[in-house]
């Protein structure tokens, strides 16, 4: 940063800029890199509120002369999104839709609208917008036509620059204009006004004329030829269009601030055809014959290698069930106006090729949601492949390139004898075959000297054989850093002059997101790794199984894809669903720890695990385990968090909550001494709020109530023969904090509906605990003590192979995944968490076969506890509801935003409540009177109780053991659960009245003892 004035700069724009100016390490840290292979740290980060505002804060940019990067989703491949400039982050504010014209069939949006929202507002009007790339769920509209984007549905629509009418821009300079295509007399209009845009106009008025055969002959004819500047749109056949002219310019000559987009109408009706073959090759090799008797909407690749991978991540195997014989398969779907004219397009593709229906290597549906099952797993094929199973780190860098279709198979050939002459095994190739489009992820060896060299060799080697086959280096994903160095491989001098001669004709100072596509950074420069990378490598107390027992790996699970912003569907991000902040979401958190490893000289994050900036970034994960099975790389925040939490706090005082949340098993233990008395404190008028300020409790949220009697004091009074560990019919029942003194009645309904089954139900009577609230809290000495005093006592049960069976969905995925991370080599705890089981899986797999639920002939709305969704999965307690006969609405409105002692901590209500606000409390609301709403969580219980929704959740336990009383009433039902009652009103104002007593008797014998020293 030395010559720029930063501190002025900062100050400028925090004067003159309506939006939030961020110079802080943590900010500059968490948009340190993009999905690509490159970093590099902002100068300052701005977030303005609206468009005028992004505008104005180029302005003050170029007054102090210092680059600008504007970011959407920040998913780039290619390093566009990553710059030692001031980011400009659109997506938080600058995200409305404008205007639309359904007659015309376009719209006009701001930058930050995320395309899969656009695409919820328009359809309505039973329209969209064309191009929808993998990542539709998070990448911004200004994103997409910075890199050119495309996406699955280009078969059908074009890529972005086909689907642009206009753009309004503003140059670094200040020139602001709405930009589209220019016929000669509007040219000379604007020729004769004079000024910079006159400048510009005439500028690429000459560019076009200087370079017109070179342009015709030099830029592929191919569907998919994304690289380089568009030159091709400013000749005369093209309508010398300036919008499309800067489409896929990367930020590097203009800043979008508004854009008029063409639409599409929706498909009414789809198909989908699936073909198999012997390998990829083949496949391709097939493309053009299919494309000779098809129009598809889409025409999609998928190879044997990736399907291997799914199948040893475990992920998408519903999918790859649907798939037919083959080792490779295409799949082609239709689009049309009626289900009998889609369903035709694939019988007639199959007669023209000689194949049936009932072929082994063919599969047909018309069924949408079977469809998107099928095409949601060629959609994944970032995540699946970014990191497999082997441990092998793949990365971009040759992930996007594209052919015409017609030759795609022998090039194919050709690039897997690069791979093996390069030795890089067997990489997995899919991709948008229908336009000659491949998608592959590399194992290249980006940290050593000799990995990063065989890297480059490759990649320029790479380049030639692309424009051997009159190929584009990028197919959708763009040039930036991976492949501006390469351009003069495919286009030659003299085009990549005239690229030159474009970005000074719109930026001649080189502030424009500077080193990309023009004048480029060195493919092998600013690595997010390379030979000098040096990170610390700390000791842990999670050992990380799963990551080569390496907290570095764990963070590297990251590579930047982005779902982790999505805004709906799933259980990833809430928090960043909340604040739409980049420091909030799971990308953003795991790119703050990779700085703090401090494996680069020039990291924004310089205390390690002291730091402050990730401490705040963590502070807002809810440590709902979304991502582990959301994310497609399986990042673990929960996990990275409390791991950051023991090493942040070790040796110093916490925050209060850490002690009244962390401690809650052993507070609860306490109340059985005076559960009425403790009741009464915590809900009196004064001491309460005392009471929270002091532990830390966020003064708006009430403090659950303890039972008058805990579930194992029940247990102990009912007295009977204990069951033999070794007897099969034994199950035993966990009895965790929240159903043993909050909630006992659903621990006493489970013990109701196993012994119902035919089961014989045991019950820890002396203390035991999972530890969860020590592990959340990041305390993990105390947690692995916890733990192993929990063994001892489970010893006789673990070595029969008792079962157990959690009803707490958050005990249960401790012991199913944090215990064995804990102490992966204690062999009772391998036991327990295979021994372990929920409440539905232990009566679905294991209860007598003649065995049925009572029938409870009802609707449900049913809210699924973000570590059951992350770790235990829901599908046995789906089947349980089936056979209950319950028609079971299972929500995907994501976490209810308590999430433990998330939404307790003080400053953390307005996040609790935001998150629960965005679909499970409406949902709940909604519910018929009549209905049935369950959540096996204690946190999500309660945040439907406290949410305002005039309804109370049941346990699942709780409304089968209902049912076996017989019919449930009409409205409410779960009125008849029994739930602890609150302390009266009388009881809590004599409480205070007795606490401002006695304060007053101390203050006045404190009073009258100073009084009489003084005398």
């Amino acid at each position: 940063m030395t010559g720029w004035d930063v501190t002025g700069l900062r100050a400028a724009l925090a004067a003159e800029v309506d939006g939030e100016v961020r110079f802080d390490a943590g900010s500059r840290g968490a948009y340190v890199t993009d999905g690509s292979n490159y970093r590099q740290v902002p100068i300052g980060v701005v977030v303005p509120r609206t468009v005028e505002a992004g505008a104005r804060a180029v302005s003050v940019c170029a007054r102090f002369d210092v680059p600008v990067l504007s970011r959407g989703g920040g998913t780039s491949l290619a390093g566009q999104t990553t710059n030692t400039a001031v980011v400009i982050d659109w997506t938080k504010y600058c995200d409305a839709l404008l205007s639309v014209d359904p007659g015309a069939r376009t719209c006009v949006v701001e930058p930050g609208i995320v395309l899969d929202e656009l695409n919820r507002l328009l359809s309505r009007h039973k329209l969209q917008f064309g191009p929808k790339p993998s990542t539709h769920s998070h990448c911004a509209l200004g994103g997409m036509i910075g890199n050119n984007s495309c996406g699955a549905s280009a078969q059908a629509y074009g890529k972005t620059v086909d689907n642009v009418r206009r753009l309004e821009i503003l140059t670094y300079d200040g020139q602001r204009a709405w930009v589209g295509p220019t016929p000669p007399g509007e040219r000379a209009r604007i020729a004769e006004r004079g000024g910079r845009l006159a400048e510009i106009y005439a500028g690429l008025d000459r560019i076009a004329t200087d370079y017109l055969a070179d342009i015709r002959r030099g830029f592929p004819k191919i569907p998919r030829r994304v690289s380089g500047y568009n030159l091709d749109s400013l000749l005369p056949e093209s309508g010398f269009d300036v919008a499309r002219a800067l489409v896929g310019s990367e930020g590097t000559l203009v800043t979008v601030l508004r854009a008029e987009l063409d639409l599409v109408p929706v498909p009414a009706y789809q198909s989908l055809l699936v073909l198999g073959y012997e390998d990829i090759c083949a496949a391709a090799d097939d493309v053009s014959r299919l494309l000779e008797h098809c129009s598809p909407s889409q025409l999609e690749a998928l190879d044997g290698r990736m399907a291997q991978l799914m199948r040893e991540e475990g992920a998408y195997l519903e999918s790859l069930g649907i798939l037919p014989q083959g080792d490779s398969w295409l799949m082609v779907q239709f689009a049309g106006d009626s289900q009998e004219a889609v369903d035709e397009q694939a019988h007639a593709l199959l007669r023209a090729v000689g194949r049936g229906e009932k072929d082994p290597d063919v599969a047909f549906s018309d069924d949408p949601e079977r469809e998107q099952r099928m095409l949601r797993a060629r959609e994944a094929g970032l995540g699946v492949t970014a990191r497999p199973p082997d441990d092998r780190e793949t990365w971009e860098g040759w992930e996007d390139s594209a052919v015409p279709p017609e030759r795609l198979g022998d090039y194919l050939r050709d690039l897997k004898a690069l791979f093996e002459e390069f030795g890089y095994d067997h990489p997995s190739l899919y991709g948008h075959f229908g336009q000659g489009c491949v998608h592959t992820r590399i194992p290249f060896g980006l940290k050593t000297a000799d990995g990063v060299a065989g890297f480059r060799r490759f990649v320029e080697r790479a380049a030639d054989l692309v424009a051997s086959y009159g190929g584009s280096l990028s197919g959708e994903h763009g040039d930036g850093q991976s492949r501006g160095e390469l351009l003069t491989r495919m286009f030659g001098e003299r085009l990549v002059t005239a690229f030159g001669e474009m970005k000074a004709l719109f930026d001649p100072g080189n502030r424009m997101n500077p080193g990309k596509i023009v004048d480029p950074n060195p493919v092998d420069g600013q690595l997010r790794l390379g030979p000098s990378w040096r990170p610390a490598t700390p000791a842990t107390h999670f050992q990380f199984p799963e990551d080569d027992h390496s907290f570095n790996r764990a963070v590297m699970r990251c590579v930047g894809i982005g779902n982790c912003r999505g805004h709906t569907g799933g259980v990833m991000c809430p928090s960043y669903r909340a604040t739409r902040e980049e420091e909030h979401s799971t990308r953003g958190r795991a790119r703050l720890l990779f700085e703090m490893l401090d494996g680069h000289a020039d990291s924004a994050v310089k205390d390690g695990w002291r730091s402050t900036e990730v401490r705040d970034a963590l502070d807002l994960c809810l440590a709902c385990k979304g991502c582990k099975s959301d994310c497609p790389t399986g990042v673990d925040m929960a996990t990275l968090k409390a791991e950051f939490l023991s090493h942040h706090y070790e040796g110093r005082p916490r925050p209060a909550a850490h002690y009244a949340l962390g401690w809650l098993p052993l507070w609860a233990r306490l109340s059985r001494l005076s559960p009425g008395l403790v009741n009464t404190v915590l809900h009196a008028p004064g001491l309460a709020r005392a009471g929270k300020r002091l532990a830390g409790v966020d003064g708006a949220r009430p403090a659950p109530v303890f039972a008058q009697r805990s579930f194992v004091q029940w247990w102990q009074a009912r007295g009977g023969e204990e069951p033999d560990p070794a007897d099969p019919r034994t199950v035993v029942l966990w009895p965790d904090t929240f159903s043993t003194y909050f909630h006992p009645s659903i621990a006493i309904s489970a013990v109701r509906v196993m012994e119902d089954a035919g089961f014989r139900v045991a019950v820890p009577t002396e203390p035991v605990c999972c530890g969860l609230t020590w592990i959340s809290t990041g305390q993990l000495t105390v947690a692995q003590k916890v733990l192993r005093r929990t063994l001892g006592v489970l010893r006789p049960y673990l070595e029969a192979g008792t079962p157990l069976v959690g009803l707490e969905p958050s005990c249960t995925a401790v012991f199913r995944a944090d215990a064995p991370e804990l102490l992966p080599a204690d062999k009772d705890v391998q036991r327990l968490a295979g021994q372990f089981r929920t409440f539905a899986e232990q009566l679905v797999h294991h209860a007598p076969g003649d065995w049925r639920p009572p029938a409870l002939a009802r609707h449900a709305t049913v809210q699924t506890h973000c570590h059951q969704h992350a770790i235990m999965k829901f599908d046995a307690d789906r089947e349980l509801m089936r056979r209950a006969h319950l028609d079971a609405d299972v929500l995907d409105e994501g976490c209810c935003g308590l999430a433990g002692n998330f939404g307790f901590e003080r400053g953390h209500h307005e996040v609790s409540m935001a998150v629960a606000e965005q679909g499970v409390l409406p949902a709940v609301r909604a519910a018929a009177p009549g209905s049935v709403v369950l959540a096996d969580g204690f946190s999500c219980r309660t945040q439907i109780e406290d949410g305002g929704t005039g309804r109370r959740a049941l346990h699942l336990a709780e409304a089968l053991a209902l049912a076996l009383d017989g019919n449930l009433p009409s409205d409410a039902p779960e009125r008849l659960a029994q739930r602890p009652p609150g302390p009266s009103r009388t009881a809590r104002w004599t409480a205070t009245a007795s606490a401002a007593a006695l304060a007053a008797a101390a203050a006045g014998t404190g009073a009258a003892l100073r009084l009489r020293r003084r005398t």
